[in-house]
């Protein structure tokens, strides 16, 4: 009803403060007296003054006020207590709400001595009762004061005094020093009031029974007229008894304790009573709640099943693990006459705090596939615990900005003031990972941690919540392969789990250099990969050797970019002629190839020869040997008829001393013995030979080697290089474009310049004319290309070594 609801409860006030108008803010308290100045309220003004704050079920905050607190307006049976709660947002109490309450109760007949143990204070008041004055005394000396009682000697003007009684002395204070100390002292006109917070020095910890009480023995001195009146203040109220078993809370509360029972000789049990929250039960309440309260002869004993009616559950964080605690606000109220004070009422308010019990949380996951959805389930938690943020891949997103990341965040409340926490994240977000199963299944993975707090204690704990979740998605790369006349080609289409994938060709991982060495088309698209083999290649496998035809065949495998397993292998095949192993040049020099097969893994293609064993190969790979010789040597023999010659040799591998070859490839070039040609010329001078100018498109590349063998270039990454003078640098110019091999390569000009431009000064020329630099100390030496594998055309390079050297002006170095 509101944010603020008050009940009165016999000798107390009770003023609830609404969690749905409170719960999340921060609170001040202040105390309005009968003048209208407001005193704000801290914790040691509350046990002095007779106020205490706690939290309940709910998030609920509950302010208990005394009958006779410090700031009562107290009028014939009825108590006043005026109250103003600032509430904010913000630490700083900026932009406050202003929330005021006035309550009035009436408190019923007082019993001569009543004692209250509140969470944070314990409280006694005593009847004051005056006795008849003696007429015509005279007190003739201050010192008969003294005399008689020595506590009450300090100040005349002085009206009270309190001595504590405690084991090795007594001590007497006056009221302004003991309300310095922290104690509460209040009069009316007939009862005297005394309040001591359970942190006071003058607090003793005694037992009896077994169950530790926090007592203050105290006398409470006051002057009327020619008399001292003493008045005993003691107090007592129990600091344990409680045994947590068998899921059962018992509460036990000795009776008559000694602090309290001091000169007394005859006990009577008049009333006890229990309840929850200061309200009293009924005995068929009880029974119904499973509450138990006996009523022995030295003791009292309430027995509450842990999470019965009455109690609540609160979040608890013990080491950053999440559990519970119950909790619940026990009252007991015991009344019973002696033969010193007749009638005493002894009211016991306990908050019983269960240990923390670890508790576990549900992750249920549901998933949408028509909408691509993940559902995920947190909870259930207790009404106390709001997620605040989410650790997305490493950062911290506060639950406001969560869609941002594409996370949807619901609350579900249940009937019982519990909650869950439902998580929509698309699969297709970025943070959810996904992974290639198997066959057409893809696994979509959740790491995500939530971070809780819990009110009003402000702790926090975390929930780490990793779904995974198979989806029947996935779709693998294809391949597609095609051979024209002299390369293998592997077309692949990028499926949707190929991502991270990585293409290897044996145990090398297929890279733009890789490629380049040995002289790989490779090319790469979003959708697409696509590689180009020559036929003789190092990774062309040579399936197949028929008169007619060679089957060769090229394989590629996709591996785990991060764990290189092996995830998808490709291959193309092709037929090719055997005629693209020879050359029969016209001048008589024939080119061969020999291929090594697939099964003909120990033959060492380096030990191949021809018939003449002296004839070995000029290049040799792991799985081919190119031999390049005269037909009218190594042991070529040859065979005439009417149109051609034959020219017959044999590719041979043999044994170590074994003269029968275990590998034997025969071959010929036939040449045409008569051919006519009909030609014509003019018995005069012929003009010199010209080459007229023309225009076209060329394709030109000029490469940087490692070493005079021109096998390893320089590559991208390793620019720039670092060179010492004279030291020898190895050029390489290749004509790309046009293929073809009636063109021939010249240099015309090549020259230095000090910048990466090349217009600007100082140059120097490295060629001129096509020919080396005759001023030059260390002229440019030209280098002789041969045919190769990768050299199909050595006409189409030029290749030439020039010196490290430097710009100089005078005697200094010139830098760009």
């Amino acid at each position: 009803t509101g944010p603020l609801s008050l009940e009165c409860l016999g000798n107390l006030l009770r003023i609830t403060l609404s969690a749905e108008y409170f719960g999340d803010k921060y609170l001040s308290v202040f105390i309005i007296d009968q003048s209208g100045t407001a005193w704000e309220l801290d914790e040691a003004m509350a046990a002095q003054c007779g106020y205490t704050v706690t939290y309940t079920s709910w998030r609920n905050i509950e302010f208990h006020a005394s009958a006779l607190s410090c700031h009562s307006h107290l009028e014939k049976d009825v108590f006043t207590v005026t109250i103003q709660i600032k509430a904010s947002h913000t630490p700083d109490m900026s932009n406050a709400t202003i929330h005021l309450k006035s309550a009035s109760c009436h408190y019923g007949p007082w019993s001569p001595r009543e004692l209250i143990c509140e969470s944070n204070y314990m409280e006694v008041s005593v009847r004051r009762e005056v006795p008849q004055t003696i007429k015509d005394f005279i007190q003739d000396e201050p010192e008969d004061w003294a005399l008689a009682f020595p506590e009450a000697k300090a100040e005349e003007a002085s009206i009270w005094q309190i001595v504590f009684h405690q084991p090795e002395e007594k001590r007497a204070l006056l009221v302004s020093n003991a309300w310095s100390a922290g104690y509460g002292l209040n009069t009316t006109d007939s009862r005297v009031l005394l309040r001591v917070p359970y942190a006071a020095a003058q607090v003793q910890l005694v037992k009896d029974q077994g169950i530790t009480f926090s007592v203050l023995r105290s006398s409470t001195f006051y002057k009327y007229q020619w008399m001292i009146l003493m008045l005993d203040t003691a107090v007592a109220c129990p600091a344990d008894g409680v045994d947590y078993t068998n899921k059962t809370i018992t509460w036990t509360v000795p009776k008559y304790i000694p602090p309290l029972s001091a000169g007394v000789t005859s006990f009577k049990d008049v009333l006890v009573e229990g309840g929850v929250d200061l309200r009293k039960l009924s005995a068929k309440e009880m029974a119904s709640r499973k509450y138990v309260l006996l009523n022995e002869l030295k003791a009292i004993t309430m027995k509450i099943p842990i999470g019965a009616e009455g109690g609540y559950y609160k979040t608890s964080v013990s080491n950053g693990q999440l559990g519970v605690k119950y909790t619940i606000n026990l009252f007991m109220e015991h009344q019973w006459e002696d033969n010193k004070w007749r009638l005493t009422k002894h009211t016991i308010i306990k908050e019983i705090e269960t240990p923390f019990e670890q508790a576990e949380v549900a992750i249920t996951s549901n998933l949408n596939l028509s909408a691509r959805l993940m559902n995920i389930t947190v909870g259930t938690f207790l009404p106390d615990a709001e997620l605040v943020n989410l650790t997305i891949e490493g950062v911290a997103v506060a639950v406001p900005e969560a869609v941002q990341h594409g996370y949807l965040i619901h609350r579900t409340r249940y009937a019982n003031g519990s909650k869950a926490y439902v998580i929509e994240v698309p699969l297709d977000a970025p943070s959810v990972k996904k992974e290639y199963l198997r066959e057409d299944m893809r696994a979509y993975t959740l790491n995500v941690t939530l971070t809780f707090i819990t009110y009003p204690s402000r702790e926090t704990f975390v929930i780490p919540v990793i779904v995974l979740s198979a989806v029947k998605d996935a779709v693998l790369p294809s391949a597609r392969g095609f051979c024209d006349g002299r390369n293998l080609h592997l077309v692949i289409t990028h499926g949707n789990v190929d991502q991270n994938w990585l293409p290897f060709i044996s145990d090398w991982h297929l890279t733009q250099e890789v490629a380049q060495k040995y002289n790989y088309i490779l090319r790469a698209n979003g959708t697409h990969l696509a590689i180009s083999v020559p036929f003789l290649s190092p990774h062309v496998s040579y399936e197949g050797f028929h008169t007619s035809a060679i089957k060769a065949s090229f394989y590629l495998t996709l591996k785990d970019g991060i764990t290189l397993a092996q995830r998808r292998d490709f291959s193309v095949s092709c037929i090719f002629s055997p005629s693209e192993l020879i050359q029969c040049l016209p001048n008589g020099t024939v080119i061969i190839t020999a291929i090594k097969l697939v099964g003909g893994e120990d033959l060492d293609t380096a030990l191949l020869v021809l018939r003449d064993r002296q004839c070995k190969p000029s290049l040799v790979t792991e799985k081919t040997a190119t031999f390049k010789f005269n037909v009218n040597t190594c042991g070529t023999s040859r065979k005439f008829n009417s149109t051609t010659m034959t020219y017959e040799n044999e590719v041979l591998y043999f044994r170590s001393g074994n003269d029968t070859p275990i590998y034997q490839l025969k071959f010929l070039c036939s040449y045409a013995v008569k051919q006519d040609a009909d030609i014509q010329y003019e018995p005069k001078k012929s003009p010199p030979p010209s080459i007229k100018p023309g225009f076209g498109c060329l394709a030109l590349s000029l490469k940087l080697f490692k070493e005079k063998s021109y096998s390893e270039p320089y590559q991208e990454s390793e620019y720039p290089v670092v060179k010492y003078l004279r030291e020898a640098l190895y050029f390489e110019v290749e004509l790309l474009q046009p293929k073809d091999a009636r063109l021939d390569l010249n240099l015309d000009d090549c020259w230095a310049t000090n910048s990466q431009s090349q217009d600007s000064l100082p140059q120097w020329h490295i060629l001129m004319h096509g020919c080396e630099n005759n001023k030059d100390s260390y002229r440019t030496v030209f280098h002789k290309v041969n045919y190769s594998l990768r050299v199909k055309f050595p006409q189409h390079l030029k290749r030439f070594e020039v010196r490290m050297f430097s710009f100089v002006q005078d005697t200094s170095l010139l830098q760009e």
